[in-house]
């Protein structure tokens, strides 16, 4: 995680992103430290990364690379106001030992690259390119399954999809293209619909350890859906740094082997 010290919305680069809606960045960091917090009380290790200064979006650290098996594909962002972000990760990550592949193509992370079991589910659309999923396959030696983003609020992959287990994810069908809603379709038949209004709360911008799913407290019909399948929803308010287009998701990269 990336404490936001610096976050502001200064431009608009997704839709969620408004330069004339004022942001209170106490409350940002407040919400932030509620969500560490409650990592650290569901029993994870949080690691920290330094935040640099003119980098508001650092905060969202999920994009900062995806990490399977010891090994990294880093980021390459889209937009030049984040550009600064991807070198910054990739030696936090080679500080702590992990082997960071430097990506040839656009590609943002964890917000476009899920691992669901052994695979990867890997969006494109809006943000990273269709040539980083082949790229994603060879620096991690993982099966990786394209889906295609056709609604620009759901921008990353992350935002429209949420992992909960290793064989099972949440989705909202109108976010992908009808060859992404029929492969999603085929891979998990038993998935978790979420419908478009908790979606447009960033419902699926979750986190899960196989049992606790922490989400966006607005995402309530979502969280009565995840405990009658088994699950204990962990609600968090980050209405804050919504204001920048991310949540709970957005804001955790995830460390694996």
């Amino acid at each position: 995680m990336c404490r936001p010290e610096h976050f502001e919305v200064r431009y608009a680069i997704n839709p969620w992103m408004d330069v004339r809606v004022p942001v209170d960045r106490d409350l940002a960091v407040a919400q932030w430290e509620a969500l560490r917090r409650t990592y650290l009380d569901l029993g994870h290790e949080v690691d920290l990364v330094p935040p640099l200064p003119g980098q508001p979006d650092m905060v969202f650290a999920a994009n900062g690379g995806v990490v399977l098996g010891g090994r990294a594909l880093g980021a390459r962002f889209a937009h030049p106001e984040r550009a600064a972000e991807g070198p910054a990760f990739a030696a936090w990550l080679r500080s702590r030992g992990v082997d960071v592949h430097d990506p040839e193509h656009v590609g943002e992370g964890e917000g476009d690259f899920l691992v669901v079991g052994d695979r990867v589910l890997a969006g494109t659309g809006y943000r990273t390119a269709p040539a980083a999923h082949e790229e994603a396959a060879r620096v991690l030696g993982a099966e990786v399954v394209g889906l295609r983003l056709v609604d620009p609020r759901y921008y990353h992959l992350d935002t429209a999809l949420a992992v909960l287990a290793d064989d099972d994810v949440a989705y909202v069908p109108s976010a992908f293209d009808d060859e992404g809603r029929a492969a999603l379709a085929r891979l998990f038949p038993d998935a978790l619909l979420v419908d478009e209004g908790d979606a447009a709360v960033l419902a699926l911008n979750a986190v899960s350890d196989g049992l606790h799913v922490v989400l966006p407290a607005a995402a309530r019909r979502t969280a009565d859906a995840l405990a009658t399948r088994g699950y204990v929803p962990v609600p968090v308010d980050l209405s804050e740094l919504l204001k920048g287009g991310g949540s709970v998701k957005c804001c955790t990269l995830e460390l694996r082997g």
